[in-house]
């Protein structure tokens, strides 16, 4: 098999929860080696789970993050099993060191010095241990940072501390997804922002690396989630600059397609999403229809008439949907040549035929975690195909590679970094 694409290239990550995980599980698909730096010292929520230790009686009525273990059983080493890190770890190798020893800042440092690309999402904590960019340079003159925070290094919001979901509000999305009658209190967290933060890292450090090719030189990124993630709700703010008007949610409906919704189909909890963006395809809809007397009211004639008339449109539309299943739906307006899709849960997900046919989702047995279909693969190269390489790497799986490998330690000296609790497999007694 021909090399992957960024196989040559050391990434060592500092990462939590959500954005760059997901950007750094991109890199290692790509070949890159991607050294996760941990510590047995310090849990940090929503990566590995919530809780080190959760309490297996009071799972089952937690969220999907808490819930996310093998048959709702933590395990002995629930941090090696919990969905949300065995998903986006995979193909990464893991070390640990505690940055809070005094000579923890100097083995991260000594490794930041044989790699390519530092990685973090923890706003102010490289500087606390002197991981910030300038002190790097210093050690590695070539060596390419990337931050990723909410808000960005600068300015007054540099300091605002949350998830992708706050800086979603923050920049209003909230104002503009949920239903027109409901308050954007009660929209559900979204994770847009993180996603679209992973995927900016990855082209950010092939960006970095292609300069370093060409001048030698490695830089500093300052990635803010929040204005990578404007550039996603873009017409809504040129729309107030440009016309003067403040949107809100439309719910289902669009600003000048109609129909445009989500309708209910036959069996429980099932729906099909429509949308009509001219008056060809609404042809071809009532074509698909049966070209039913209602749909040949001089109301539905063209869009500017149906969007004057949605309500009545979507009683009619649902009289159809209602008769068939969300896939049948979709099969039958899509072959008229209508933009339609059924509204799948995971558990259609995992079935569906195409994504099934491509192979997208990946049979993968992880040693503590089991064997289970995982998303796997963002597209398809010819020459250069992605491979499972490592499952999510245990806590540390790796040290012994690390330190006496990378770093040259000796056994002598790794045996003492044991003691001391820089190097383990499992959180110090003292973490819950």
């Amino acid at each position: 098999m021909s090399r992957l694409p960024l196989e040559g290239i050391r990434v060592v990550e500092m990462t939590v929860v959500m954005s760059a995980p997901y950007g750094t599980m991109i890199l290692a698909d790509m070949g890159a080696e991607v050294i996760r730096l941990e510590s047995t010292q310090f849990f940090p929520s929503t990566t590995r789970g919530n809780l080190a230790r959760p309490d297996k009686s009071v799972l089952p009525s937690m969220g999907v993050m808490a819930r996310a273990y093998p048959d709702l059983d933590p395990g002995e080493r629930p941090w090696n099993r919990v969905a949300h890190y065995t998903c986006v770890a995979h193909n990464k190798l893991g070390m640990t060191v505690d940055l809070d020893h005094p000579e923890g800042p100097d083995i991260a440092r000594d490794l930041i010095r044989v790699s390519d690309l530092f990685i973090e999402n923890q706003p102010g904590v490289p500087d606390k241990f002197g991981l910030d960019y300038e002190s790097l340079r210093k050690v590695n003159p070539s060596v390419i940072m990337v931050s990723i925070s909410g808000m960005g290094a600068t300015g007054p919001y540099r300091t605002l501390r949350g998830f992708g979901s706050h800086f979603e509000d923050i920049l209003g999305h909230a104002w503009l997804r949920g239903y027109p009658e409901d308050h954007p209190s009660s929209n559900t967290a979204s994770v847009s922002a993180d996603s679209a933060a992973g995927a900016a890292l990855v082209w950010l450090s092939l960006s970095a690396l292609h300069h370093r090719d060409r001048t030698g030189q490695g830089q500093w990124m300052d990635m803010s989630m929040a204005e990578n993630y404007i550039h996603h709700l873009g017409s809504a703010f040129l729309d107030h600059s440009m016309n003067g008007r403040e949107q809100r949610t439309l719910g289902n409906r669009h600003p000048f397609m109609a129909p445009h919704g989500c309708y209910p189909c036959l069996g429980e909890d099932a729906w099909v999403s429509i949308a009509v963006g001219s008056d060809e395809q609404w042809l071809s809809m009532r074509a698909a229809l049966g070209d039913p007397q209602w749909a040949r009211d001089r109301r539905f004639a063209d869009g500017f008439r149906r969007q004057r008339c949605q309500d009545e449109l979507d009683e009619g539309i649902t009289k159809w949907t209602r008769q068939r299943t969300a896939l049948e739906a979709q099969d039958a307006l899509q072959e008229a040549g209508v933009p339609a899709g059924a509204v799948m849960n995971s558990a259609e997900i995992l079935r569906d035929r195409h994504l099934r046919e491509r192979g997208f989702f990946h049979t993968i047995t992880h040693p503590e975690a089991g064997t289970h279909d995982y998303p796997f693969g963002f597209w398809r190269m010819s020459e250069t195909p992605f491979e499972l390489r490592q499952t999510a790497p245990l806590l540390g799986e790796h040290n012994e590679y690390v330190y006496k490998e990378l770093l040259g330690t000796t056994d002598e000296r790794y045996r003492r970094l044991e003691e001391e609790g820089h190097i383990g497999m499992d959180y110090a007694p003292h973490i819950r």
